[in-house]
Order: C-alpha cells, then sequence, then structure tokens
C-alpha cells in the first residue's frame, strides 16, 4: 500500500509542476517552428489539415533559412517626438518569424528626456531590463492580494531590472539627455496592456458610470479623459 500512496503522490506532484509550467510559452518538440500566417505558404508540409502551433502555422523545416532567425535595425535611434516621449521597438513573432515556439523576444526603448514607457502589463511574460544609456525611474506595482506595493529603481548604464509577469510597471527617463533600454521577455508573443489606453481609450468606452465610481471622481473628469487622445508607443 504504501507503493501505491507514493506513486499517487507522485503523480499529482507532477500533475501540478505540468499546470504550472503551461501558465509560460508551452517548450517546443522540434527544432523549430517558424511561423506563417497562412497554410498556402506552407510548402505542403501539413498538407490539407494545416495546425496552429503557438496561433502560427509552422513552415516546412526544409524551406527554413538563416533569414528566418534574423531581424536588423536595432541599432539605430527612434523618433520620440510623440505625447509620451518615448518609443518601443519590439521584435516578438509578429516580425521575427522563427521565434515561433521559442518562448523568447525583445524590445528596443528610446526615452527623450523626460520621456515616459507609461504604466502598462505584459500579460504573458516577465521581462528584464538592461539600461544602456541614460539614468532611468522604473518601478512595479504587486497585486491587490500583496498589498498593491510600489518597488522603484534609479537605473544606470548597465543596470538591470527584473518586472515579474503580469504586473503594472513602468520607465521614466529621469536625466537630461537621451536613454536607451533593451527588455527581454518570456515569450515569443508577451501582449502589452497600457493602462491609461485599456481605461479611458478602450473602443466602444466604458460607460462614464463604471470609471466615475471606480477612481471616486466626478463624470465630467472621466469625460474629459475619455476625449484625450491616447499614444500607443508600442
Amino acid at each position: 500500500m504504501k507503493g501505491v500512496h507514493f506513486l499517487i503522490s507522485t503523480l499529482a506532484i507532477l500533475a501540478s509542476a505540468t499546470f504550472l509550467v503551461s501558465a509560460s510559452d508551452p517548450s517546443p518538440l522540434q527544432d523549430f517552428c517558424v511561423a506563417l500566417n497562412d497554410t498556402k505558404s506552407a510548402g505542403g508540409y501539413f498538407g490539407a489539415g494545416a495546425v496552429f502551433v503557438n496561433g502560427k502555422f509552422c513552415k516546412d523545416p526544409k524551406l527554413v533559412n538563416a533569414n528566418d532567425f534574423f531581424f536588423s535595425g536595432l541599432q539605430n535611434p527612434r523618433n520620440t517626438q510623440n505625447p509620451v516621449g518615448s518609443n518601443v521597438t519590439a521584435v516578438n513573432v509578429d516580425n521575427l518569424a522563427g521565434l515561433n515556439t521559442l518562448g523568447i523576444s525583445l524590445a528596443r526603448i528610446d526615452f527623450a528626456p523626460n520621456g515616459l514607457n507609461p504604466p502598462h502589463t505584459h500579460p504573458r511574460a516577465t521581462e528584464i531590463l538592461v539600461v544602456l544609456e541614460g539614468t532611468l525611474y522604473v518601478g512595479f506595482v504587486t497585486s491587490n492580494g500583496d498589498g498593491n506595493r510600489l518597488f522603484t529603481k534609479v537605473l544606470n548604464k548597465g543596470d538591470v531590472f527584473v518586472f515579474p509577469i503580469g504586473l503594472i510597471h513602468f520607465q521614466l527617463n529621469v536625466g537630461y539627455v537621451n536613454a536607451v533600454a533593451f527588455a527581454g521577455l518570456s515569450s515569443q508573443n508577451p501582449g502589452v496592456i497600457t493602462i491609461a489606453n485599456a481605461v479611458f481609450g478602450s473602443k466602444p468606452p466604458i460607460n462614464p458610470d463604471v470609471l466615475a465610481k471606480a477612481f471616486q471622481v466626478d463624470n465630467n473628469v472621466v469625460d474629459y479623459l475619455q476625449k484625450q487622445f491616447w499614444y500607443d508607443n508600442n
């Protein structure tokens, strides 16, 4: 009986581990699965019954080449002349097909002086940020159950900071010159939800009564905010 109990306990632990692992991008079962947006260019790999892998079709491995794993141009400064003073250049499965199923992506973030990467979340990824130039004030807020605690740090060139998956975070250039940072993300398609855009710029708009009650402000304030142009720097 002890052996049976041990086996049941082991299976329960493995089941729990499998559930936890499935919370992030699944591990690939092949060397690569270069993404395609349609089956017509799949080279017959899946035949008539083409399937999605992580939301993308797989290219026939025999037709894959080095360019499927290549992206160029991140060395060039980006235009930060916009309302928030920042520009995010994402490199994910949508513009680097070879990332499909590999569970990783990155982004270059350019900041003008006082430029902000506004509070946002990545629903599918943890982010690790390294500062290449400038000085950034960064932080994240924990979930309701943890009391919405704010963790902040001022980062200089060469400093690294981690933003846990799903938590609201931000970066602000507190220096007098342009700043540049690179971010690695633990998903091929981390997603981004900019808080102000989502709450006040949704299409169609959220009922003002909902937002007035949630933020404990007058409906006129909500109406003013919903009429603003919510710039998306991603």
